[in-house]
């Protein structure tokens, strides 16, 4: 049979990647289970209200503080990438910031004990503690879900005769693609522990509740360790960070002079070369004995390309972000019943548990055998739309909050109790939610890594998780309008630029599949058998 007409499939997971999926699962249990109580550790008093607490700040101090801790947890792996790629390698640098990590943890838990809080211990440890977590978070999310991609080691699709007697192509793409969807499944099972941590918050107090993550947290980091053997390890090659400046520079500098003396450079196909190709030693305007070739620069092209596809991220981020805080403050303002306001964000991992094997096996492969493929720009656009409908709902149940008594628009405000609605209409905005991840942020981390060239993989990752930065930043923005009464207006303002920013992405990129197509057709070369 032609191979261009055999149907593609994913190859299965290999057992290296799953130790590696084992210990982000550990180290997100960690991460949610420590900031799942932290908008209520840090908005009420302790044991002075219905809701438990232990700094006594308030929404605003609470939502601009855990949008901190996320902005700096996704600024560090930049930095992170770097150590990797110039030092370390990605396996070492993820154990040394493991340690690192434990500290923090360590420290939060603590400065969490009774005794710390009622002498005032809980804010400094809390924002020491941030900072340290922070930092190893950093070094580890930039480096863990490219190792887990390398552990996939055939590049060149084959053909495999299935059990039924059928042919079909095994493809590389669809494998990443596959082992990013785990990838994203795992986080979310991590993030679980907030159910675990919310309730012992809730029943037992602060410290055991950050103690349970702390616990897990050292299993990880041995569960990591024990994997040693069976990793595929690339080595570290320099930092691409640095590599990358010069590259740019030069090609900056050499095209500025190439215009001023008006010698541009003419590309084969009798088109102006691209500005990236002044850099290239192949064209002889380069000092001599740089450290670069005209492979990286190429290289560095297709990912500043690559690149480009981050832009709109920010305000998904933004749209995600408000789950952990404004959304826990929105189901405080309601009836939760017997449960603690704070465990309601846990459905949107728990949607996403059910809903990634649903696409794996059978929406993403019914698209295809349909002879429907759903690229990335597709599948990140319609992420984009359903994350918008999400925020529009929230803002309509904010309204009807509002119009419910007995405290109208003061539920939830200190020395004020819960409106009569009960907190389960919130939940298709954790559903719609859900969704979009699957469709945006799990094709985002695909894409990073996909688009990448080699020697980029750790680098391009980090700059994804900028993006998550970038939103927190966004989120400071709207800090004044983050409390009552104009939360109306914060999730209506937030739901109209995610949908103004997905018709602009359509517009942007929707090239980019076609010729992401066409680049798979032209590059594609069989295993032999």
């Amino acid at each position: 049979a032609d191979m261009g007409t055999l149907r593609r499939v994913a190859d299965r997971i290999p057992p290296a990647a799953i130790f590696i999926v084992l210990t982000e699962l550990a180290e997100r249990f960690t991460y949610y289970g420590i900031t799942g109580p932290f908008q209520n550790y840090i908005q009420n008093g302790y044991k002075t209200g219905p809701r438990p607490g232990a700094i006594n700040g308030g929404q605003h101090m609470a939502t601009g503080l855990g949008n901190f801790f996320q902005f700096w947890c996704y600024l560090t792996p930049i930095f992170g990438a770097i150590v990797a790629d110039q030092w370390l390698g990605k396996f070492k640098t993820v154990l040394l910031f493991s340690i690192i990590y434990i500290v923090g943890d360590l420290i939060l838990t603590l400065t969490a004990i009774p005794a710390s809080i009622r002498h005032g211990g809980a804010l400094p440890g809390m924002i020491i503690a941030m900072i340290t977590i922070g930092l190893g978070t950093g070094g580890i999310k930039s480096n863990v879900s490219p190792m887990v991609a390398e552990q996939y080691g055939r590049y060149r699709p084959f053909v495999r005769k299935l059990k039924n007697g059928t042919e079909v192509v095994v493809d590389r793409e669809l494998t990443v693609q596959s082992i990013f969807n785990w990838f994203y499944w795992a986080v979310n099972v991590g993030g679980l522990s907030a159910i675990a941590t919310t309730e012992i918050e809730a029943n037992v107090d602060f410290w055991p509740a950050y103690l349970l993550p702390t616990l897990m947290f050292v299993v990880c980091v041995i569960v990591f360790w024990l994997g040693r053997k069976k990793y595929v390890i690339t080595k570290p090659n320099g930092s691409i960070v640095i590599k990358a400046y010069g590259t740019i520079a030069a090609a900056i500098r050499n095209h500025r002079k190439a215009k001023a003396s008006n010698q541009l450079l003419i590309g084969e196909d009798g088109k102006k070369a691209n500005w990236m190709d002044y850099a290239k030693p192949s064209n002889n305007l380069c000092d001599a004995g740089v450290q670069w070739d005209d492979k990286f620069v190429d290289e560095l092209r297709v990912a500043i390309r690559s690149c480009k596809i981050f832009l709109c991220y920010p305000i998904f981020w933004l749209c995600y972000g408000q789950l952990s805080n404004n959304l826990v403050s929105q189901s405080g303002q309601m009836n939760t019943g017997s449960v603690p306001n704070d465990i309601m964000q846990n459905i949107d991992p728990l949607c996403i548990i059910i809903l990634i094997p649903v696409f794996d096996w059978l929406i993403y492969p019914g698209f295809r055998r349909c002879g429907m493929e759903l690229r990335p720009v597709a599948r990140i656009t319609i992420g984009f739309l359903v994350a918008a409908l999400s925020m529009a709902y929230a803002a309509i149940i904010q309204h009807v909050i509002y119009t419910k008594g007995p405290y109208y628009k003061n539920a939830g405000d200190e020395g004020y109790g819960f409106n009569d609605i009960s907190a389960g209409i919130q939940i298709p905005a954790y559903i719609l939610m859900a969704i979009s991840e699957i469709f945006a942020s799990v094709t985002g981390l695909e894409y990073a890594y996909k688009r990448a060239p080699e020697s980029m993989k750790s680098i391009i990752m980090s700059i994804f998780l900028l993006t998550n930065a970038g939103g927190s930043i966004l989120a400071f923005a709207f800090n004044p309008i983050s409390s009552n009464p104009h939360m109306v207006e914060n999730y209506a303002i937030v739901s109209g630029l995610m949908g103004a920013f997905a018709i602009l992405f359509v517009i942007c990129f929707r090239h980019y599949d076609q010729r992401e197509v066409q680049e798979i057709k032209d590059n594609t070369v069989f295993e032999k058998n």
